[in-house]
């Protein structure tokens, strides 16, 4: 009788629990998203009501509120450290990164409530880490305006933060104080598995839900191996089950996606491609814009539901090939930096499509795309998801940054790559690259003018190094990190950020009528370069035209021309 007493006290409890922690989501029937301080407040509540969540607040956003961080645990032990050696697998969810897309908001809200009421068990080897808004500053700049193609809900936040920046494309140049907090949050909990949740858009079709896994071969080895052969197709098969179809992000810009699409390769500067760099299984949900807001809450609900699910399932076998991978790039000698989409192999997935048509514009009458949902079909396309390495880099013994370059330094600070600093002056044999041709974009990228098509040239110099200078071994697990961000060539590079743009510039120059004379003196004494300059002026007749030309092709072959210029300042150690 006791125990049937206490059973009816705690489905009380839990009802009256669930009473007071709905969300505005439920309450509107699934047409509204709460505001920000709805959100925080709410959170707050679900935390003083019950041990299983803790909310933290974490490192300052741009907004000038903290960004929190919500972790859902049976044992109320929110230490990771802790966590870690009770071999739990961690699941990082973020939302809000475009707060015009606002489903993972909601969705995790609905999520842990139901932990806390036991409607859902989470297993006991599985901890979420929740960010429950990541954009605050757009999650503020409130309206029912933007995004007008998308069907839901009423009100919502803006993409741009409030730098208006969009923090999906800044995790490695960190020009937001959320990227900086994020890099706290994502070292603190190390997770297994990270979800980013988001909405999108593109051509019409019958699918619910789209999914962006990191791409297998990119994420390479054991992880990208388990992450194509198992992971991917134990979500299709877990949510097909749930009544959603999933397919892969609709990575295709034409009328209909019929003839299949490439997986979309993301880069570091996205965040399931900076994750990946840490040697986590990446996500980015996408439902669809079209589809009413209530679906697209439900299905990214399920979608989470059944990333812990399997999960859990795999526990042992994430953790091993996650040991095993951290383990093996602290020795791999040898890193892929970029990479081509195989047209030659594919795998095949079902589309549920719309019929594309055209009929009469009532702007221009002319005739204009529309998707007919009364002609519903279903096709298998080719999904051409394997990519061939293009370009590799060899590994250095390590990398040398000297402390006058802080900004690049911070950067490896705030993700934990462990670095030394030179107890004295020391003179050092290193590669150095020069920069050799690059094009910069006319027009500006997220506050950056991005340098792209990089060519460098590569010598052996004996480089004097003083006090202080950062030695960064490259024995760790943020090897992956390091080669994208340090390598000049890498598409996402600090060099490609322009952190290091000021040696694309000359600082010391000369006047020409009095160089005239040191430099014919120059020339007497070094047959050599007189050599070089008679065979130029032959090979080239404009150059033969050119006075100051021929000048300062003396003045860049000389001692007096600056070493710096377009000389990339991290140095490479390779025999030690």
């Amino acid at each position: 009788m006791r125990k049937l007493l206490t059973f009816f006290a705690l489905l009380f409890i839990n009802f009256l629990t669930a009473q007071t922690i709905t969300t505005v989501f439920e309450k509107s029937n699934g047409t509204q998203t709460p505001t920000y301080s709805e959100i925080i407040d709410w959170w707050q509540k679900l935390d003083a009501q019950s041990g299983k969540i803790k909310m933290f607040a974490m490192g300052m956003t741009d907004a000038g509120y903290p960004l929190h961080l919500i972790i859902v645990a049976n044992n109320s032990d929110y230490n990771f450290d802790n966590i870690r050696k009770n071999n739990k697998r961690v699941i990082l969810i973020n939302n809000g990164i475009h707060p015009g897309e606002p489903d993972g908001i909601d969705a995790c809200m609905l999520l842990a409530r139901d932990v806390v009421i036991n409607k859902i068990k989470l297993p006991e080897n599985i901890v979420l880490a929740i960010i429950p808004v990541y954009n605050i500053g757009g999650c503020l700049n409130r309206s029912a305006n933007y995004r007008v193609d998308q069907n839901g809900p009423e009100e919502f936040g803006f993409r741009g933060n409030s730098q208006n920046l969009d923090l999906n494309r800044d995790f490695i140049k960190c020009d937001s104080k959320e990227a900086r907090a994020f890099a706290e949050i994502f070292h603190l909990t190390d997770p297994d598995i990270f979800l980013d949740n988001h909405v999108s858009d593109g051509a019409d079709y019958q699918h619910i839900m789209t999914l962006i896994c990191t791409q297998h071969n990119k994420l390479g080895g054991v992880l990208g191996d388990f992450l194509n052969k198992n992971f991917e197709p134990g979500l299709y098969a877990n949510m097909k089950e749930k009544g959603f179809d999933l397919i892969p992000y609709v990575n295709a810009f034409g009328d209909t996606p019929d003839s299949g699409w490439p997986e979309f390769i993301e880069g570091p500067r996205y965040s399931s491609g900076y994750a990946a760099l840490w040697h986590t299984f990446s996500f980015v949900a996408e439902t669809h814009m079209l589809k009413p807001y209530d679906q697209r809450v439900k299905a990214t609900y399920e979608l989470m539901k059944s990333f812990i699910d399997f999960t859990s399932k795999n526990s042992t076998t994430i953790k091993q090939l996650r040991d095993q991978t951290k383990l093996s790039v602290k020795t791999q000698t040898e890193f892929p930096l970029s990479w081509a989409v195989d047209r030659t192999q594919s795998s095949k997935r079902i589309y549920k499509g719309f019929a594309a048509l055209r009929k009469p514009s009532d702007i221009s009458g002319l005739p204009r795309l529309f998707y007919d949902r009364t002609k519903p079909y279903e096709k298998e396309i080719p999904f051409y998801n394997f990519y061939n390495p293009k370009t590799f880099i060899q590994k250095p013994t390590a990398y040398i940054i000297p402390q006058g370059w802080w900004t690049v330094i911070d950067l490896l600070k705030i993700n934990k790559v462990e670095m030394v600093q030179l107890k004295k002056d020391t003179t050092i044999d290193v590669e150095m690259y020069r920069i050799d041709d690059y094009k910069t974009s006319p027009r500006q990228y997220e506050m950056h003018h991005i340098n792209s098509d990089v060519k460098t040239g590569v010598s052996i110099q004996k480089i004097k190094f003083k006090k202080g200078d950062y030695y960064i071994p490259m024995n760790q697990s943020a090897n992956r990190f390091l080669i994208e961000t340090l390598e000049p060539t890498a598409e996402d590079s600090y060099f490609s950020w322009n952190f290091f743009d000021a040696i694309l510039g000359q600082k010391e120059g000369y006047s020409g009528y009095d160089f005239e004379d040191i430099a014919g003196d120059y020339l007497k004494k070094n047959t050599d370069l007189k050599n070089k300059l008679d065979q130029k002026r032959a090979a080239d007749t404009a150059f033969a035209k050119n006075g100051r030309a021929q000048l300062n092709f003396v003045f860049e072959n000389s001692p007096w021309f600056e070493p710096d210029y377009l000389r990339y300042p991290v140095y490479r150690v390779v025999n030690q």
